[in-house]
C-alpha cells in the first residue's frame, strides 16, 4: 500500500494544523509513507505561536542522513527552515540527492506574518532556489523572493520571471494573498511554460497549514510518479476537497481535513 516515500524537512506544529503534522497526513492520505527531518520546534495552538526553538546542526544532519540510509526516498520537500544556518546545512545535504525537490519558502504566513529572520533571505536565494524543482511561494514570500510589491496577476508573472531568474526549474505563486485571485495560482518554469491553474474557491476560515498541504500534496504526487503538472493539478484539488473538510478546534482558524478516498485522491 505505501510502496513510495516522501521526506518533509521542516518545522512542528504543537496545534498540529500546520507543518511537519500537515505533511505526514497529506502524505497519508496519498498512500504514500512519510518521513520527516525537524529544523525546529515551535509552540503554537491557532491563535498564537509563542515559542520557536532551532534543533541543533549535528541534529538536522544525523536525521537527514539517517533517513536516506534505510529509505528509498522518493521526493522530498522543504518547509520552515527558519534562519540562515538551517538553510545551508539543509542546501548542503540536498546536493547530493537527485530526487524531485519541492522548495516551500515558509517567510512569511498570508496575513503576511515574518516566519524567516531577515539574514536567511539571501541564503534562500543563493543556495535553496537553485536546487530546488519547483518553489512553491505565496505572494509575500514571492515579493520577497523578486524584489516586487505584487498587487496584481500581471506583478504576478513578473514576479514569476525574476524568480526562475534566481535559479529555480519552475515555480508556482499561489494567489491567494490578493483579494481577487483566490483560488488562482500563477506556473512559470526555464522553457518559458506558464499556466494558470484556477480552482473552486472554498469560502472557509479554517486555512492552517494550507500552504503545507499544497507543497506536500505536489510531494506525494511526484513521488507516486506523476509529472509536475499533473501533480500540480492533483494537488491543487486536494487542498481543495481538504478545505471544504477542514474544521475548527480552537479559537483561531482551525486546520484541513485531509482525509479523502483512494478514489477521489486518483489513486484507483
Amino acid at each position: 500500500m505505501y510502496s513510495k516515500i516522501a521526506l518533509s524537512i521542516g518545522g512542528s506544529d504543537s496545534g498540529g494544523g500546520a507543518g511537519i503534522q500537515a505533511d505526514l497526513r497529506t502524505f497519508m492520505a496519498l498512500n504514500v509513507h512519510g518521513c520527516s527531518a525537524i529544523t525546529c520546534i515551535t509552540a503554537q495552538n491557532s491563535l498564537d505561536v509563542n515559542c520557536v526553538e532551532a534543533v541543533k546542526k549535528d541534529t538536522l544532519i544525523s536525521q537527514i542522513d539517517t533517513v536516506f540510509s534505510d529509505f528509498n526516498i522518493n521526493a522530498l520537500k522543504t518547509g520552515m527552515l527558519l534562519n540562515e544556518s538551517i538553510i545551508n546545512d539543509t542546501a548542503f545535504k540536498l546536493k547530493s540527492y537527485s530526487i524531485p525537490k519541492i522548495i516551500d519558502p515558509v517567510m512569511v504566513t498570508r496575513t503576511g506574518s515574518k516566519l524567516l529572520e531577515d539574514s536567511a533571505i539571501s541564503a534562500y536565494k543563493k543556495l535553496l532556489l537553485p536546487i530546488a524543482d519547483i518553489v512553491t511561494p505565496n505572494i509575500f514570500e514571492a515579493n520577497l523572493l523578486s524584489n516586487l510589491d505584487i498587487k496584481n496577476k500581471e506583478d504576478i508573472e513578473l514576479s514569476a520571471q525574476h524568480i526562475i531568474e534566481l535559479g529555480a526549474k519552475a515555480v508556482l505563486i499561489k494567489g491567494g494573498g490578493l483579494k481577487d485571485m483566490q483560488g488562482k495560482d500563477f506556473y512559470f518554469d526555464i522553457s518559458g511554460k506558464r499556466k494558470w491553474f484556477t480552482n473552486k474557491f472554498v469560502n472557509t476560515k479554517n486555512t492552517h497549514g494550507s500552504g503545507c498541504t499544497l507543497s506536500a500534496g505536489i510531494c506525494g504526487y511526484r513521488a507516486l510518479g506523476f509529472d509536475l503538472i499533473d501533480s500540480i493539478k492533483k494537488a491543487k484539488l486536494f487542498i481543495e476537497r481538504s478545505l471544504e473538510k477542514s474544521y475548527k478546534i480552537g479559537s483561531g482558524p482551525g486546520p484541513l481535513g485531509h482525509y479523502q478516498s483512494p478514489k477521489e485522491n486518483f489513486l484507483i
